[in-house]
C-alpha cells in the first residue's frame, strides 16, 4: 500500500496480493489432498456376499409389551436392534431390509458382489440337496410313524386316567372331612356342590 501526497486515495500493490492469493490457494490444495489421502487410505479388500448361517429372530418379541423409559438402553428399546450397526429399526420388514442392505453388509466386512458360480459348485450343490431329500424320505417311514402316534396316544390316555383318579381321591377326602366350626355356626355344611351322593 502506498500513499502519494497529491492523491488522497489508497493504492494497492496488485502484484503482491496476487502472489499471496496464489500461495494461499496452493496451501489449501495441499491440505485438501492430505485429508483425502488420510480418509481413503489403502483400499479394503472385502469378502464376497455369502448366505447367512443363522436364522433371523423376528418372532421372539411378537405380542409382548415392554416398558420403555428414558434410561432404557437402545438395545432393549422398542423395535429390532442391530448390534453390528448399533441402530434400532421399528418393524420386521424394515429390519430385514436393513440386514440385507449395503450399509449392514459393509459393516460385516462384505461387498455386495456375489461369487460367480462354476459348474463344479453347482454339481456339488445338487448332490447335497439330493442327499437331504433322500434323508427326508428315510425319516418319513409310514408304518413306524403310525406306531409312534399310537404309542403317544396311549400315553396321553394313561395320563388323563391318572389325573381323574387323583381328582376323585381329593374330592373324597374333602367330602369325608367334618364341617368346620365356622361353617356350622353359619348354618351350612361346606362349600361343595349341591348334588348328593
Amino acid at each position: 500500500m502506498s500513499i502519494r501526497p497529491e492523491d488522497h486515495r489508497r493504492k494497492w500493490d496488485k502484484e503482491e496480493y496476487e502472489r499471496l492469493a496464489e500461495e494461499r490457494i496452493k496451501e489449501e490444495k495441499l491440505l485438501k489432498e492430505e485429508t483425502e489421502n488420510k480418509k481413503k487410505g489403502p483400499p479394503i479388500k472385502r469378502e464376497l456376499l455369502k448366505t447367512r448361517e443363522y436364522k433371523v429372530d423376528l418372532d421372539s418379541k411378537l405380542g409382548k409389551s415392554i416398558v420403555i423409559n428414558k434410561n432404557t438402553p437402545t438395545s432393549q428399546s422398542g423395535g429390532y436392534y442391530c448390534n453390528v450397526c448399533d441402530c434400532v429399526v421399528k418393524d420386521s420388514i424394515n429390519f430385514l431390509d436393513h440386514i440385507n442392505g449395503k450399509k449392514h453388509q459393509r459393516n460385516l466386512g462384505m461387498s455386495m458382489k456375489v461369487e460367480r458360480s462354476s459348474l463344479d459348485s453347482v454339481k456339488r450343490r445338487f448332490e447335497i440337496n439330493k442327499k437331504k431329500m433322500e434323508e427326508k424320505k428315510k425319516e418319513y417311514d409310514m408304518s413306524s410313524r403310525l406306531q409312534e402316534l399310537a404309542e403317544e396316544e396311549e400315553k396321553l390316555k394313561e395320563y388323563r386316567r391318572e389325573k381323574r383318579k387323583e381328582k376323585r381321591k381329593i374330592e373324597e377326602v374333602i367330602d369325608d372331612e367334618p364341617p368346620s366350626e365356622l361353617a356350622s355356626i353359619m348354618g351350612f355344611s361346606g362349600f361343595g356342590s349341591s348334588k348328593k351322593k
